[in-house]
């Protein structure tokens, strides 16, 4: 008899020890699915963000590029020729 109870005893022992393990591993998975999400949109919004600088960077650069070589490239767009120049 004392050996059905001890065999019992192990049994229940291991079958709490295995739920244990299974709550302690679901609570684990919960906070990294919710760590993970947080990340997710941590690094969305940090693209975002690196966008819209480059887009405004590029803006301002396209700005700068046509107030100093427009006057020269508008006027080899329309065929205008230097004067002088023999062709």
């Amino acid at each position: 008899m004392v050996c059905y109870y001890s065999h019992l005893f192990h049994w229940i022992r291991t079958k709490i020890v295995f739920i244990q393990g299974s709550i302690f591993s679901a609570i684990g998975s919960g906070i990294n699915a919710v760590i993970s999400a947080i990340a997710g949109v941590i690094m969305a919004i940090v693209g975002a963000i690196t966008t819209v600088i480059v887009t405004i960077f590029d803006v301002i650069v396209d700005i700068l590029c046509c107030r100093c070589f427009g006057s020269r490239r508008s006027g080899m767009r329309t065929g205008r020729r230097r004067r002088g120049g023999a062709y």
